[in-house]
C-alpha cells in the first residue's frame, strides 16, 4: 500500500519531476505507528471460570476402595466404637465404610455423594491410627486438620535389645505410671502409643521429630530428667521460632 505522505512523495521524484527512476518506500514512522496502534487495541484475556469437578469426575467413574486390616485385639475396641468411627466418615466425608466379617478388613470406598478426592485417604488414616490404639477423640484429628501424620518405629530399630535390656527400655519410654509419656506429649503435642516394641507416633512433622529424639534417647539409655530439659528447650525454640 502507497502512502501519500509529502516527504515519500519528494523521495519519490527525481530532479525533472519524474517518479520512473525511484520507488515509494513506506518510512518506518508509519511501521511504529500501526505497530503501536496494535498494541493498544489488544486486550489482555479474562481468566477462564471453570466450575469445580465432582469427585466422580475426577476419578473418571471408578469407584475407589481402601482396606484396614484388623488384628484381633482390636475387635472389641473396634464394636464398641463404631458409631464413633461410621458417623465422620459417612457424614462428613461422604464415603461408604464397611466391616469385612470374612477377611477381618474394614472396607471404605467412593461413591457418587463424594466430593473431595483427598477424602479417602483421610478416612483410611483415621481407621488405621484408631487399629494401631489410638482414641477415636485423637485420630478424628487426621480428619479434622491438615499436616498430620503417622509414624512408626521399632525399639529395636534404634538399638539391638534382647530380654531384660528390651522390657528396661520400653519401661524407661512408659515411666512410673505412664508419666513419662504423657510428660512428652504434652510438651510435644504430640500422642504415643507403646505396643509392645512398637512406638507410634501421632502429630505434625515437627513435633513428631522432637517426640521421637527423646523417645530415642530414653532408649539409648539417657536419664529421663536429661530428656525433659532436652525436649523442653527444643520446644521453646520452636515457640520463638513460630
Amino acid at each position: 500500500m502507497e502512502s501519500d505522505t509529502p516527504a515519500e512523495v519528494s523521495a519519490a521524484m527525481d530532479c525533472d519531476g519524474n517518479t520512473d527512476t525511484f520507488e515509494t518506500v513506506t518510512s518506518k514512522r508509519s511501521h511504529k505507528r500501526t505497530r503501536a496502534a496494535a498494541e493498544e487495541d489488544t486486550v489482555p484475556a479474562k481468566r477462564p471460570q471453570l466450575p469445580a469437578l465432582s469427585g466422580d469426575l475426577l476419578t473418571g467413574g471408578s469407584v475407589e476402595m481402601r482396606r484396614v486390616p484388623v488384628p484381633a485385639h482390636r475387635y472389641t475396641p473396634l464394636k464398641e466404637n463404631w458409631m464413633k468411627i461410621f458417623s465422620p466418615i459417612v457424614e462428613h466425608l461422604q464415603l461408604q465404610v464397611r466391616f469385612n466379617l470374612k477377611t477381618r478388613n474394614v472396607e471404605i470406598k467412593t461413591c457418587r455423594e463424594t466430593s473431595d478426592i483427598s477424602a479417602l485417604t483421610r478416612a483410611a488414616d483415621f481407621v488405621k491410627a484408631f487399629v494401631l490404639g489410638f482414641q477415636v477423640e485423637d485420630a478424628l484429628a487426621l480428619i479434622r486438620l491438615d499436616e498430620l501424620f503417622l509414624e512408626t518405629f521399632d525399639v529395636t530399630d534404634v538399638k539391638p535389645l534382647k530380654g531384660d535390656h528390651l522390657s528396661r527400655a520400653i519401661g524407661r519410654i512408659a515411666g512410673k505410671g505412664g508419666k513419662t509419656k504423657f510428660t512428652i506429649e504434652n510438651v510435644t503435642k504430640t500422642r504415643i502409643v507403646l505396643a509392645d516394641t512398637k512406638v507410634h507416633i501421632l502429630g505434625s512433622f515437627q513435633n513428631i521429630k522432637m517426640a521421637r529424639m527423646a523417645i530415642c534417647n530414653l532408649i539409648l539409655g539417657s536419664p529421663p530428667s536429661k530428656v525433659y530439659g532436652n525436649i523442653r528447650a527444643v520446644a521453646s525454640r520452636a515457640a520463638e521460632r513460630f
